[in-house]
């Protein structure tokens, strides 16, 4: 998870707390190849719409209902189309979708790429036209993202430059220095350690690739 969308996360965690809005988040982990594609992000969306909301597991448990009570494997457009259902009722709190490292998701093999099914998601969501639904996607600037939000978006941020990833950065070096884990490092002094996490602070603008933050009719009102 990335620093901006975690700080998105907390800010939007206490509007559904409160009653006052609700969110779902997914993050395209480099890790795990089974949570870089539409199949996995779609369920994912659906069963945290639900969690919290009559109407929406209503609209979950009719899906499951028409495929044999689970028998039968929904296919992406049956759940794309119980994702739309969810998110077009009418008189809901403002929805926030986050959508973290859509770079992730891989473009090489498959006709349409993993990720060109994702982006189709989102166009075809946006094209739904509902105002309280806000999405916001955080990714490398890779040309097929950019050209597809490039008409989609009302907003585009730039976070190579945030203090908050440099300082992410180096919370992160500094803890890995300070680990315990490692016996090795467990030996050095403090001064040296200190040494080290400074220097990297000051190379941290070479530690990591630009990313950008994509936001789709986002506002957060407390």
């Amino acid at each position: 998870m990335s620093f901006v969308s975690s700080t998105v996360i907390q800010d939007i965690k206490a509007l559904c707390d409160a009653g006052q809005a609700s969110m779902a988040y997914f993050y395209f982990d480099f890790r795990n190849a089974h949570k870089q594609s539409l199949p996995n992000l779609l369920p994912s969306l659906l069963t945290q719409l639900s969690a919290r909301s009559g109407p929406r597991c209503d609209i979950l448990s009719k899906l499951y209902s028409d495929h044999d009570n689970g028998k039968k494997q929904p296919s992406d457009s049956d759940l794309t189309k119980c994702l739309e259902d969810m998110l077009s009722l009418l008189d809901q709190h403002p929805i926030y979708l986050i959508m973290d490292a859509l770079d992730e998701s891989p473009i090489m093999s498959g006709i349409p790429s993993a990720r060109e099914r994702v982006l189709q998601l989102l166009k075809e969501l946006v094209d739904l036209g509902l105002p309280n639904l806000h999405i916001c996607v955080t990714s490398r600037p890779e040309i097929d993202i950019r050209n597809a939000f490039e008409p989609l978006t009302s907003l585009r941020v730039s976070l190579h430059d945030q203090t908050g990833q440099k300082e992410d950065i180096v919370d992160y070096v500094r803890s890995i220095v300070y680990s315990n884990s490692d016996t090795n490092m467990k030996r050095w002094k403090k001064e040296d350690k200190e040494i080290v996490v400074k220097t990297l602070a000051e190379r941290a603008d070479g530690m990591y690739v630009d990313h950008f933050m994509f936001v789709i009719h986002f506002q957060i009102v407390k």
